[in-house]
């Protein structure tokens, strides 16, 4: 497919494999105990070991202690990290050098303001996931089912690759694709029958759809 996709927030075997089956780039794996798709570390390597080499294995950390990176890093559930919280570019830096993984920080959109301010982790990251900025009052940074403005980061001059991420579905994601230019989107609420329950069926046709663009 010409878009990349990341199916997060996986928890059990048969969504794993619908992800790896409709051709995702990228699995995630939720090691924040606030979101309803964490899971134990545990578990995330058992899954892993059922996904191919080609497919990056990402590990979801939200402001994570170095015990916990350590852990998921010897685990073996994760040959990528994806940062979710307000970690500054220092740490972006410092967590890569540690851990010796690719790093993804994710960034939150609201305005323009936050795509310019994002250029901060070019130095740093590999890639950005430009995500949706969570409402008022929100207990995670990510998963909120809400999406943003999608035309505020079509033609920034990106220096790095990056994922759109925020409210997607199969139903809106030419749209999403159309508007912002993203070559990588990333799902997490819109491929589950309800919060923190992945569909099978949602996720071959988020990734059915996206084959096609």
């Amino acid at each position: 497919m010409s878009v990349d996709v990341k199916i997060c927030g996986l928890k059990d075997r048969r969504a794993v494999a619908a992800a790896v089956a409709g051709g995702a780039r990228f699995v995630g794996f939720v090691f924040f105990p606030r979101s309803p798709r964490f899971v134990s570390i545990e578990t995330a390597a058992a899954l892993a070991r059922e996904v191919p080499a080609t497919v990056w294995r990402v590990g979801l950390v939200v402001d994570a202690d170095d015990a916990l990176l350590d852990a998921v890093a010897a685990s073996g559930a994760a040959n990528m990290l994806q940062l979710h919280g307000g970690e500054s570019p220092e740490r972006v830096a410092a967590v890569r050098e540690r851990t010796g993984l690719p790093v993804i920080k994710a960034v939150a959109i609201g305005e323009a303001a936050d795509v310019t301010a994002a250029d901060r982790y070019a130095p740093v990251a590999d890639r950005l996931l430009l995500d949706a900025r969570p409402p008022a009052g929100a207990d995670r940074p990510g998963g909120n089912r809400i999406t943003f403005d999608w035309r505020l980061v079509r033609d920034h001059a990106w220096r790095q690759p990056w994922l759109l991420a925020g409210g997607l579905d199969a139903d809106n994601l030419a749209d999403a694709v159309a508007a912002s230019g993203a070559r990588a989107v990333d799902v997490s609420s819109g491929v589950e029958a309800s919060e923190g329950v992945k569909s099978v069926n949602r996720i071959r046709a988020f990734l059915a759809a996206a084959a096609l663009l």
